[in-house]
């Protein structure tokens, strides 16, 4: 494909804008102004407790959605390649793996602690997008479309049949508590002491009891929604005419855009349906929840394609392009360096004068001060990738 979805860059961008910038001004906003109209915007950028479902809740599933939609532009399907490219593409992928898990451990700060107690193996959105990302593109390159399909909605009444049917320990058996599920259950047998927060106290593994996430059977449909971002960038990539839906693809066409929409709106009525029995839960990554989550995702990247690469609306996209196009650099940095001692720096003596307002200033400048890094690596091209 010559030309570039600059709507990708752009959606990319906006995610980690929020999920970098926005998502803190907003908090430390919050805790100034104690107005009604302030506690609402809050939550949007607030994640549901258990049940249920917010717009911030689509930030980590909608980073994984986008890692499968470039998927098909940087591979290849293994009928068309190559033994030899085939061997490097399996290296490069398992490479992936392992810088993704290992940044994931720094930002949680688990190796940076330089602690042997806080070392936890499977904790983080990167982590997750490893195994979603290694797992689809492993599908993608030796299977077609229709099997793709196939191999998501197994995975996901698998991960159903397991939560409803399987009983380990007294967790599962159709129990959706924090912590009465399968998923917990399992996350506690096998990472013991290495799952997130564990201690052992008294010769006894401890977590705390606000820790609900979950991640090793929840990997099943951590694969589901990078698969459904491999599904939505064949769409937008394919350029041939489809004989199921009668529409002549071209490098930017309006069928494509129309397309996404159309299998967002069914996949966000289908989640909420298998939601009145399958809960919608975002932190043991159900079914439901990954169908109503890539819906929406379904829907985002279609309204930035039309908007962006058939409208040709793409002028003033250079923030969410610098976010966008070096977004692990963005992610890592933000939670791994802080900015603090700099801005306290520059603003010395202000606080005065702001008073509350002083903490909203230091984080819009370590804001700034990451945005002006990834600023200069994108004017100087420098694109890091992994």
């Amino acid at each position: 494909m010559k030309q570039r979805l600059e709507s990708l860059d752009a959606l990319r961008g906006f995610d980690l804008l929020c999920l970098v910038a926005i998502s803190d001004l907003i908090e430390e906003l919050a805790e100034v102004i104690d107005t009604p109209w302030m506690a609402s915007i809050m939550e949007c950028f607030t994640h549901k407790k258990w049940e249920g479902f917010s717009p911030w809740d689509l930030v980590m599933p909608l980073f994984m959605f986008m890692a499968g939609v470039a998927i098909p532009y940087s591979l290849r399907p293994s009928s068309q390649t190559s033994p030899k490219w085939k061997g490097a593409v399996y290296w490069r992928l398992c490479r992936r793996v392992l810088l993704l898990w290992i940044f994931g451990m720094m930002v949680q700060g688990n190796l940076l602690a330089l602690d042997p107690n806080r070392i936890y193996l499977f904790t983080n959105t990167l982590q997750a997008i490893a195994v979603g990302y290694f797992f689809s593109a492993l599908i993608y390159m030796h299977t077609s479309w229709k099997i793709q399909i196939g191999i998501a909605i197994a995975l996901l009444l698998t991960f159903w049949g397991a939560m409803e049917f399987i009983t380990i320990g007294g967790y599962g058996g159709g129990d959706y508590t924090p912590h009465g599920n399968l998923a917990e259950g399992i996350d506690n047998l096998v990472l013991g002491r290495f799952r997130d927060t564990a201690q052992v106290i008294d010769g006894e593994v401890v977590v705390k009891a606000s820790y609900t996430y979950t991640w090793i059977l929840s990997s099943l449909n951590f694969v589901v929604t990078v698969l459904s971002g491999v599904l939505a960038g064949q769409i937008l990539k394919n350029e041939k005419k489809d004989k199921t839906f009668n529409f002549q693809f071209s490098t930017f066409n309006f069928n494509k855009g129309w397309l996404l929409l159309i299998i967002g709106i069914a996949m966000v009525a289908l989640g909420w349906t298998w939601g009145l029995v399958h809960p919608v839960i975002k932190h043991i990554w159900t079914g439901s929840m990954v169908l109503v989550s890539s819906g929406y995702c379904f829907l985002l990247m279609g309204i930035f394609y039309l908007w962006i690469d058939c409208l040709g609306h793409n002028k003033h996209l250079t923030v969410l392009k610098v976010y966008g196009m070096n977004s692990i650099t963005a992610y890592v940095v933000s939670h791994v360096v802080s900015f603090r001692s700099i801005s306290k720096s520059l603003f010395y003596g202000l606080e005065q004068y702001v008073g509350d307002y002083y903490d909203f200033i230091l984080q819009l400048s370590n804001a700034t001060i990451l945005f002006l890094i990834l600023y200069i690596m994108y004017r100087k091209k420098i694109f890091l990738r992994v």
